[in-house]
């Protein structure tokens, strides 16, 4: 591949000099691909919609960029969102936003790319677009404009935020892109123009054209109908999955950032999908049916990926890595050879069991860190409701390793808000909390006690219903309701013989709420992000630039009721606005699973047994295990 290095930078050293951390907006990172732009035919700017540190940190973006830039046609570049400072200076100054690579202006760009990992991001989309100098909504673009395309989890339910894209991609980037490259180099050499092009675009498997679907609704507000205003438009929109995770795109030299990011460490990826079924997690349904990685594949590419980066960390990527079959071995292999390199190792979301723990004990040389638990509620009966899959003795025993083992530090983290939650379920948290310090003092002599005590810190976050869940058809609850429950459990710590060795933090109310209305809205809410980002409002996932009061104002001003979003019970036959996608895992299922929610019944895990949730129309996978 031909390097192309290029000196001039969009911004002067005199802005570089006025604005905080100004390696974010330079480019030339390590592992940056650079081409000459007269030797592409396709120009396609990957966006995260959020500060650069956090953008950085993103697997999805390393793994596409990687293999758009495979392509011989195709340069991808990145952009972020510039944060405050520098966004005062582009308006004044009329700046276009840039991408990194080239420091040339979005808006010359072929494709615009932008993935959507969290609804808060919503008003930061309009920030990069405004700034790029493309017109917020989709019907106003001209031929000059690119191609606003979003992909990521929040995809799942677009519609939001359906107005100012011209298409989505729908599930994993890596098996169609290709194809709609080629058939816009097509539609590009026969002048056939923007609108033919999203019209086949259309077509083409995953893809989902907003602007060629009508919704219409009933007297109630809820939708009565979703439907291709032409033939040949698909009616339901099946995700894209990749069949064989071991032969596939994955970045062996991925960019590494000049400076410290959220997550500055190489990303190992072992396995797509989770077996465990909880019932609020929308990622366990999302990335169904599990897929892992060849155990010899990962070993190879983490060798090629220490030698690359230079990190002095590697990290297992999944979201259960103790389900994956290969972990015993493959840990074996990350220590000896990470021993050598002096590379740390860190094993985010393992179960905590006695192999668990002694791998951990392993791995990490003398500082013990915190053990994360996650059982989500306070009692055993509404773990069962929300299908868990963790019991009292899970935790208790994990607890009592862990302490034996040398660590003093616990986070437990748990939501309120759950369906059919009860006040003792609130109390069971500060129960736990309590049993799991009662279990040090039990197992850990005075001698062997580090500063004397255990530290619990419990986390509450609110539970916030979510598209292709279970508990899609559930209520949320209002802002009173979700302090009323956190007072009540810090009240209820207070009360434990332990207190002292407990620490409580809970999320904020009004965001959890908002987020809900988000997650479950549908075409009418764009207006409210539109008025509220026009007001000055972005990077909300940001609890300092958050306003909640111009959110309120933007609601009333457009007509749209919050509670119809969030508060409401929905029927069994409610068509939702996300009914038009399918994640692969049957509605019926789902419905199916909200009912022994309500009868507190468990559903076994994918391993132990196969529930027919539709992952299996995929062909691979534990499916076919």
């Amino acid at each position: 591949m031909k390097n192309f290095w290029t000196t001039d930078l969009a911004l002067s050293d005199d802005i570089l000099m006025k604005i905080e951390k100004p390696e974010r907006y330079i480019g030339h990172e390590v592992n940056a691909v650079y081409k000459d732009p007269n030797d592409v035919r396709v120009r396609f700017v990957m966006c995260f919609p959020d500060v650069y540190e956090i953008g950085m940190s993103h697997l999805g973006i390393q793994i596409l960029y990687d293999m758009f830039n495979t392509f011989e046609d195709v340069w991808c570049e990145r952009v972020y969102s510039p944060w405050v400072d520098l966004d005062k200076i582009m308006r004044e100054q009329n700046i276009p936003l840039f991408a990194l690579e080239s420091q040339k202006p979005i808006k010359d760009m072929d494709f615009l790319g932008i993935t959507i990992q969290y609804e808060m991001c919503y008003t930061n989309i309009l920030q990069v677009l405004d700034l790029s100098q493309i017109p917020l909504l989709s019907k106003d673009r001209g031929e000059d404009c690119p191609i606003v395309i979003g992909g990521g989890p929040c995809t799942y339910n677009p519609e939001p935020i359906a107005d100012f894209f011209d298409m989505f991609y729908i599930g994993e980037g890596e098996t169609k892109y290709r194809e709609l490259m080629d058939l816009y180099e097509y539609c590009k050499d026969n002048k056939l123009g923007r609108r033919e092009f999203l019209r086949r675009a259309a077509k083409i498997p995953g893809m989902y054209v907003p602007s060629l679907y009508e919704v219409t609704y009933k007297e109630d507000g809820t939708i009565k109908a979703f439907t291709p205003k032409e033939d040949g438009i698909p009616e339901k929109i099946l995700k894209e999955v990749v069949k064989d995770l071991s032969d596939t795109y994955y970045p062996m030299k991925p960019v590494v950032p000049y400076i410290k990011c959220t997550q500055d460490r190489i990303v190992l990826e072992i396995m797509r999908g989770c077996i465990r079924g909880c019932r609020f997690c929308q990622a366990g349904e999302l990335y169904r049916p599990v897929r892992e990685r060849d155990v010899e594949v990962l070993k190879k590419y983490a060798i090629e990926m220490m030698k690359n980066t230079g990190h002095e960390e590697i990290s297992l990527s999944s979201l259960s890595s103790s389900d994956y079959s290969a972990l015993p071995e493959l840990l074996d292999f990350l220590m000896e050879e990470c021993s050598k390199r002096h590379v740390n190792i860190t094993l985010p979301s393992l179960r905590i069991d006695a192999f668990s723990l002694d791998v951990m004990n392993k791995v990490q040389d003398v500082k013990k860190t915190s053990l994360t638990f996650a059982p989500e509620a306070g009692t055993q009966r509404l773990r069962n409701v929300i299908n868990k899959g963790l019991t009292f003795e899970d935790i208790i025993n994990g607890s009592t390793e862990a302490f034996k083992g040398g660590w003093n530090k616990v986070k437990l983290y748990f939501m309120l808000g759950h369906p059919y939650e009860t006040e003792d379920d609130i109390r069971g948290i500060a129960e736990l909390a309590n049993e799991i310090a009662a279990t040090f003092f039990d197992v850990v002599p005075k001698e062997k006690r580090v500063n004397g005590k255990i530290q619990i810190t419990v986390s509450t976050s609110f539970f916030v219903p979510k598209p292709f869940t279970a508990f899609q058809w559930a209520p949320q609850c209002t802002k009173e309701d979700f302090i009323s429950k956190a007072y009540f459990c810090r009240t209820a710590i207070t009360e434990q013989l332990n207190q002292k060795s407990i620490k409580y933090n809970w999320h904020d109310a009004d965001l959890s709420v908002l987020e809900g209305v988000l997650a479950r809205g549908d075409r009418r809410v764009a207006p409210v992000i539109l008025d509220v980002y026009k007001q000055g409002c972005f990077f909300e996932a940001w609890t300092e630039y958050y306003k909640h009061d111009v959110w309120i104002e933007a609601f009333k001003k457009n007509g749209v009721d919050p509670d119809f979003y969030t508060t409401r019970l929905r029927p069994d036959d409610e068509i939702f606005p996300w009914d038009f996608l399918s994640c692969g895992v049957n509605k019926s299922f789902l419905l199916n699973e909200w009912h022994k929610a309500a009868r507190e019944e468990i559903t076994p895990n994918c391993s132990q047994r196969c529930s027919g949730c539709g992952g299996a129309q995929f062909g691979v996978g534990i499916c076919f295990a």
